[in-house]
This record gives structure tokens, sequence and C-alpha cells, in this order.
């Protein structure tokens, strides 16, 4: 399977956002993007000027590194966006949102997405009970995400759940440290993302 194995600060530093790729390190000095808050490349300092077909690639670029989605997996969530019900941008953030990794990382359980798949892809993860490995497999409303008890003892999980008080867990999820255990309570609304995306510019550039 196809993956980005280059460095990841160089993608904050791309898209002009940090993206938190890099768990602590991005709330740290060390953080590339505080300290280079400019693009990579020899002209990364000049001034850029993007037509809107420009401003639509760059942000849908935007959102696939942040969920740390491919090409072909983010079209797909796309299209199936866009048979639902609704306003088909919208319908494709919850999408991503409903991601097993990406409520992995929002409970705490990993510094970032990144990490968070690969815990999933480990067997780390049982949803209601049942192993779950597939990092893109959608959770519903009332699902409980637990950590295996096998698993308890994993360090890196552990320093996770001791730096989610900094983070914070959203509204529409519960988490219960002790039990390292989480459960969907509802689907996040709009308002509730507050990462700058402008997901109507994805639909513009996916409709052409």
């Amino acid at each position: 399977m196809a993956r980005y194995i280059e460095s990841a600060c160089r993608l904050c530093r791309r898209e002009n956002l940090k993206l938190f790729l890099k768990g602590e390190r991005c709330y740290s000095d060390k953080c590339a993007f505080e300290r280079r808050s400019y693009p990579p490349g020899q002209h990364g300092q000049g001034r850029a000027k993007f037509s809107s077909y420009g401003l639509q690639l760059r942000e849908k670029q935007r959102v696939k590194r942040m969920y740390g989605v491919l090409e072909r997996q983010f079209r797909n969530f796309f299209e199936k966006a866009e048979r639902q019900r609704g306003i088909t941008g919208t319908n494709l953030l919850l999408l991503l949102e409903r991601r097993l990794d990406n409520m992995v990382y929002r409970l705490g359980f990993a510094n970032s997405r990144s990490e968070a798949r690969q815990l999933v892809r480990h067997n780390h993860f049982m949803v209601n009970g049942k192993k779950v490995n597939i990092p893109s497999y959608l959770v519903n409303v009332g699902d409980v995400i637990e950590l295996k008890e096998k698993s308890r003892k994993n360090a890196k999980i552990g320093e996770s759940l001791e730096a989610v008080a900094r983070r914070g867990v959203p509204s529409w999820l519960e988490l219960e440290k002790d039990n390292y255990r989480g459960r969907v309570l509802a689907l996040p609304a709009r308002e509730d993302l507050t990462m700058p995306i402008k997901e109507q510019l994805i639909v513009e550039l996916y409709s052409k």
C-alpha cells in the first residue's frame, strides 16, 4: 500500500497550517512550522499567487494530509458524501471524522493520527467488543472503542493519555480514562470542527 514516508513537518509548511502530524513535537519549541512558517524549498519565501483552481487544490491537499488519506481513498469518501443527503462538504468532513484512526486520536490514545493508524493496524483496539484493525472503519453513535487488555501497559499509549488534558476530548466523545475506553456520544456538528477548512472549495474542485 502507498504511504508518505518523507518529513511530516514539510507538509505543514507546504499547507501554511499546523496539521499536528508529529504529536507532542507540534506543541513544543521544536515545531518546524513555528520556526519556519513558510513553504519548503528554494523559493519558499517568495510570494505565491494562486488561481482559483490552485486554491481549490491546496484545500483538498490540506484536508487529505490532515487526516492522512491518500487520493483514491479521499475521492471515494467524496463520492460517498455526494450520495448522502445534506451538504456534500459537511458530509465529507463527518465521514473523515468517523474514521476509527481519527476517533482513537481524538480520544487521546495516540498523539497523532498516523500513530493512531499504526495502533489500529496492530490490533490494539476493539469496537463494541470485537477486534477491528481497519483504520478507515467508520464508527457510529453509541459505539464503544476500547483498548485491549494486553495493550494497556503500552508506554506510548500511557503517555498519550497523560497528555490528553492539554488537548482535550471533543464534546461528542466520552473518555473513561481509567477503563481505557471511549464512547461516541454523537456525531459532530460542522461548527464543532474548528480547524480552518473551506470544504466548499473541495466540492468545487471535484465538481469540475
